[in-house]
């Protein structure tokens, strides 16, 4: 299931409550996405060079 932000528009602002559940879903996702930032810095997938049977903790 994909959650997502109410947005607005010019002539569609978004109401009080429109407005506190996009702030929930946001300080919800900011930790994920910094996570998935950390990732990409290490670039620990693309330095991977071999098969995923082999890529143990040995």
């Amino acid at each position: 299931m994909i959650v997502t932000g109410f947005a607005a528009t010019r002539t569609h602002k978004l109401t009080p409550g429109q407005q506190d559940a996009n702030r929930v879903l946001a300080v919800g996702r900011a930790p994920v996405e910094h996570g998935f930032a950390h990732l990409k810095k290490w670039r620990i997938p693309t330095k991977l060079r071999t098969g995923p049977a082999r890529a143990t903790s040995r």
